[in-house]
C-alpha cells in the first residue's frame, strides 16, 4: 500500500528529551483519534491537536510505494558531511516519524529499510498501536479515553491537564523519562493557567520534567 507522507522537513526537535536536537521530522498522514477535519473536532476522542497532518501536499510530501524510496528521500534533507572533514560529524541521520498517528503506516519493513539507510530512529505516537521491532527511541503521549497499547518505551510525554488523563494514572508504567507538557489554549489566560498547573506538578512530583515547545517559542519550524 505504500506511505502517505503529509511532510518532511530538517529542523530542532522541540520538545521532551531530544529538545534542540537537529533531526529529519517525517510527519505521516492520518491520524485514528481525529479526521484532522475542524468539522469533527467536537466529536474527536483528541480534540486539541493543532497538527496539520492530511494529505500529501505539504513540504516534501507525498506517496512512496515503497520503503526503500522513503528512506532514500529523507537521506537528502540530511546535511552532508564536510568531506575535508576526517570523521563524519554526524555519521546515523536521526529521523522523527511523527503524524497524525504514525504507527497507522510505520512497518517492520520501513524500520529495516531506515536502519540499513543508517538512520538513527525516533516516533512520536499516541500510543494506541503497537510498534515493529527495532525503534531507537519511542515517545508515546498518552490521549484521555483512548486505549494505551503501547504502554512502554523510553519516553512518557502527557500533555496537561486532561481530566480523564491525570498523571497518576500512567505514572507507574515502565518508561524511562516523564515529561508533562502545558497544553495549548488560543486564550493566553488560559494558557498561562495550564502552564502554571504544570509547573506545579512537576515541582510537587519530581519524577516528571517540563516540556516546553521551544520550536514555538523561537519560531522555528
Amino acid at each position: 500500500m505504500g506511505y502517505r507522507i503529509k511532510e518532511a522537513f530538517y529542523s530542532l526537535q522541540g520538545e521532551g528529551f531530544h529538545s534542540g536536537r537537529p533531526a529529519i521530522f517525517c510527519r505521516f498522514s492520518n491520524c485514528n483519534l481525529w479526521t484532522g477535519r475542524e468539522a469533527d473536532r467536537a466529536q474527536a476522542v483528541c480534540q486539541f491537536c493543532d497538527t496539520d497532518f492530511l494529505g500529501t501536499d505539504g513540504q516534501n510530501g507525498g506517496q512512496f510505494k515503497i520503503a526503500d524510496d522513503l528512506a532514500k528521500h529523507l537521506l537528502t534533507l540530511w546535511p552532508e558531511t564536510n568531506p575535508t572533514d576526517k570523521e563524519p560529524a554526524h555519521p546515523h541521520p536521526f529521523v522523527v516519524l511523527t503524524g497524525g498517528e504514525p504507527l497507522l503506516q510505520v512497518d517492520q519493513t520501513l524500520v529495516d529499510s531506515f536502519h540499513e539507510h543508517g538512520f538513527e530512529i525516533a516516533i512520536e505516537t499516541n500510543g494506541t498501536q503497537k510498534a515493529p521491532q527495532g525503534i531507537d527511541w519511542i515517545c508515546v503521549s498518552p490521549k484521555a479515553n483512548a486505549p494505551l497499547i503501547l504502554d512502554e518505551g523510553n519516553e512518557l510525554k502527557l500533555v496537561y491537564p486532561q481530566a480523564d488523563c491525570p498523571p497518576e494514572k500512567v505514572a507507574g508504567l515502565p518508561f524511562d523519562h516523564f515529561y508533562l507538557q502545558a497544553m495549548d489554549d488560543a486564550d493566553p489566560t488560559i494558557q498561562a493557567r495550564n502552564l502554571k498547573a504544570t509547573l506545579d506538578y512537576c515541582l510537587a512530583h519530581p519524577q516528571w520534567k517540563l516540556s516546553l515547545q521551544t520550536h514555538k517559542i523561537l519560531g522555528v519550524d
